[in-house]
């Protein structure tokens, strides 16, 4: 019984979170890639990612929260009392299947209300699910008319597989992923043209521990959970959780006024390289500010 208790609870958090993520707009997470970013004296860009990007599956990760809040449930009788001295006693038939109809309809309307979420969900991300191995095409091919996406290839479990490279002037900001028609995304690297000629870089995607990349914990967590209780099995399986690994680079002819890397700039024939090494232990975003002549 209490064994059922906790896999109720589990999904109730499971589904809290899947919705606390979503309308936060945290729907995707770097897996392995390598990326990089060159900025010129000049004004000019160019930036690349190769590797995977997780779109979180709301739908199925909803769908197994839910499915484990109900598990097991089942009628339990609960104690009748008498009128006068409220002492217990043994229920009636009747008041028997009373108790039994409020607790059907109560599950009944708890089904409806989760069908309703899952439904708003779809309805938000523009009818995209990537539980759903039609609509994750779909949006492959959406990603492909997009200047840039050389390559998405979908592996299944909201897992893509592309190739990124996009160049030009750098007059306004730069944001990398962004996708047509999604509004509702978080992004991996910002890039804010100051003033100046100076430039910010922020990577908030490649750090597992930084608010920028919630999706890590959480998720490694969840699955942690179900394992350990056994709540997915068959096709309750937990979809796979993204494996934070890569690296990102910075490599500019321009002048470094800040940056968090363990060994600062690098002289290379390219110019100055920073480089971070990312994994599930990064605690601290990629960050960088440098200054480019117009």
């Amino acid at each position: 019984m209490q064994g059922n208790i906790s896999i109720k609870r589990l999904g109730t958090a499971t589904f809290a979170a899947v919705m606390a993520l979503f309308l936060a707009g945290c729907l995707l997470s770097p897996g392995k890639f390598t990326s990089q970013l060159d900025l010129r004296n000049g004004g000019t860009f160019a930036y690349s990612y190769d590797g995977e990007i997780y779109l979180l599956a709301l739908s199925k990760l909803a769908e197994m929260g839910n499915k484990a809040e109900l598990a097991d449930e089942e009628f339990v009788e609960q104690p009748c009392y008498s009128d006068e001295e409220f002492e217990e006693r043994t229920c009636t038939t009747d008041e028997i299947a009373e108790q039994k109809r409020d607790w059907e309809a109560n599950l009944e309307g708890r089904i409806n209300s989760q069908k309703k979420d899952a439904e708003m969900m779809s309805a938000m991300l523009g009818g995209i699910d990537p539980a759903d191995p039609a609509a994750a095409e779909e949006l492959a091919k959406r990603l492909r008319r997009q200047k840039g996406w050389n390559s998405v290839e979908y592996r299944g479990d909201g897992l893509f597989v592309v190739q990124f490279k996009i160049e030009g002037r750098l007059d306004h900001d730069f944001l990398f992923p962004t996708i047509e028609s999604f509004p509702m995304s978080n992004f991996f690297v910002l890039v804010a043209n100051r003033d100046g000629g100076t430039v910010r870089v922020d990577a908030p995607g490649f750090s597992a521990q930084s608010g920028g990349n919630p999706f890590q914990g959480m998720m490694a967590g969840m699955a942690s959970g179900f394992s350990r209780m056994g709540a997915s099995s068959g096709e309750d399986e937990m979809p796979m959780i993204p494996e934070l690994s890569g690296t990102f680079r910075i490599v500019t002819d321009g002048e470094v006024l800040a940056n968090n890397t363990d060994e600062g700039p690098v002289e290379t024939s390219g110019g100055k390289a920073l480089e971070w090494t990312i994994n599930k232990r990064t605690q601290a975003a990629p960050t960088a500010l440098i200054k480019i002549a117009p």
